[in-house]
């Protein structure tokens, strides 16, 4: 069995510096795992400690029935493979692939031969045993850091970004032979890496890290439809979930969200709000595929001004202000995360649209489009806390129908 255990791991470096809070985590054995978010959230150095490059500060980490707190790197059964190769430049492809096995284990060179053989036809790199490293490309140099890995046959599979250094179309195609290469050999599998795409396209599970605190873990449906914070909501998704200001209003025939959107609830899920929060003013993340752009007003509308279209191929991506926006940063208290940029903008608001659907009489600024969202895709989050008020699930007047439903509902 190649489960992994983290129970209440801790690490504090030497400046007391918290890297890593209490996590807890159980990786089934052959799941592949995407422990994913910003620079510095903690994701590499709980890799490193599974590894045994980084010491353990507290808590306990075990694979299979082994608790591996002291044990050396090399008696934990894992390869590992980095951002950068790690190639010998002075060695063959074959050397490279087979240097890890002639210094750890006693195998006879021919078994060695073969296993080194074996990985290489895999990773599709077979034709290049003779080459050194500085005839290859940097997928190829990638493929062959990963046979490497592969010939060891461990336990478990660590991978620290081991993609960030190819260009966009490269570091797809080796997504595609990474997934591959799980559904051969069913190792289990811990991938870090700061791109929530690649942890969207291949894990069976993400789990998200801000600050050294583990923030959500689930499949990528789960993360994606029903993220539990506002950090989750805007970190996941590419562009990021919107997130609008409104006051839940009773006055109505119905309780209402008005403000920066005007949005519908039941009853049900209005009781459900004030019993989980009494604050004044909530947000309302939205994501951009779930606002429709009209040329006309509605009942349900509300005015929006262009800033800028960008065409993305099937679809162009709209970024707009709103006419009187509250502004989420007078709403949100300063130590709730709401996913803002480097830069601090977190009130860049973006929706899809048919492409040059919009009149060019729109894109001065001056006319307003009119925005209607989908009721069943608006999630309901307290400003102070940044907590999803409906358990993850999105505030709607109705239930979710059956197709809406995430995996894991």
């Amino acid at each position: 069995m190649s489960r992994i255990l983290f129970d209440s791991v801790t690490k504090v470096y030497d400046e007391n510096i918290l890297a890593v809070e209490e996590f807890d985590l159980r990786i089934d054995d052959g799941e592949f795992l995407t422990l994913v978010g910003p620079s510095g959230s903690g994701k590499s150095t709980l890799l490193r400690m599974v590894a045994g490059l980084e010491e353990i500060t507290g808590g306990e980490i075990r694979i299979g029935d082994t608790t591996v707190n002291r044990l050396p790197p090399r008696n934990r059964d894992i390869a590992m493979v980095f951002q950068n190769y790690a190639l010998y430049p002075h060695l063959t492809v074959r050397e490279n692939m087979a240097f890890g096995l002639k210094r750890s284990t006693e195998l006879p060179p021919g078994e060695i031969d073969e296993r080194v053989e074996e990985a290489a036809e895999l990773m599709g790199i077979g034709n290049l045993l003779d080459q050194k490293p500085k005839h290859l490309s940097g997928g190829q140099r990638q493929r062959v850091a990963t046979g490497r890995a592969i010939v060891r046959d461990p336990a478990v599979f660590l991978f620290d970004e081991p993609l960030s250094n190819l260009d966009a179309k490269l570091r797809k195609h080796m997504r595609t032979q990474l997934q591959r290469l799980h559904q051969t050999l069913e190792t289990t599998t811990i991938y870090v890496t700061h791109d929530q795409e690649e942890a969207m396209t291949m894990s069976d599970r993400i789990a998200i890290l801000n600050e050294g605190m583990l923030q959500q873990v689930g499949t990528p449906r789960q993360v994606y439809n029903q993220p539990e914070n506002t950090f989750v909501a805007q970190f996941i998704g590419s562009p990021s979930m919107n997130m609008f200001v409104a006051e839940l209003d009773r006055t109505g025939d119905r309780p209402r969200f008005t403000g920066d959107v005007e949005v519908d609830v039941s009853e049900q899920r209005a009781e459900s709000i004030d019993n989980r929060s009494d604050a004044d003013r909530f947000l309302l993340g939205i994501r951009p595929e779930h606002i429709a752009v009209h040329e006309s007003p509605t009942p349900e509308s509300v005015p929006a001004y262009v800033d800028i279209i960008e065409p993305l191929g099937s679809n162009d991506l709209l970024y707009f202000e709103l006419e009187d926006g509250v502004g989420v940063d007078r709403v949100v208290a300063e130590d709730v995360d709401i996913g803002a940029d480097e830069e601090g903008d977190e009130e860049e608001y973006k929706a899809f649209i048919e492409p040059e659907s919009i009149p060019n009489r729109y894109e001065s600024g001056d006319t307003p489009v009119h925005l209607t969202f989908d009721t069943n895709h608006v999630h309901v989050f307290d400003p102070r806390t940044g907590e999803n008020l409906d358990d993850g699930r999105p505030a709607t007047t109705e239930s979710r129908p059956e197709s809406a439903r995430g995996a894991g509902d």
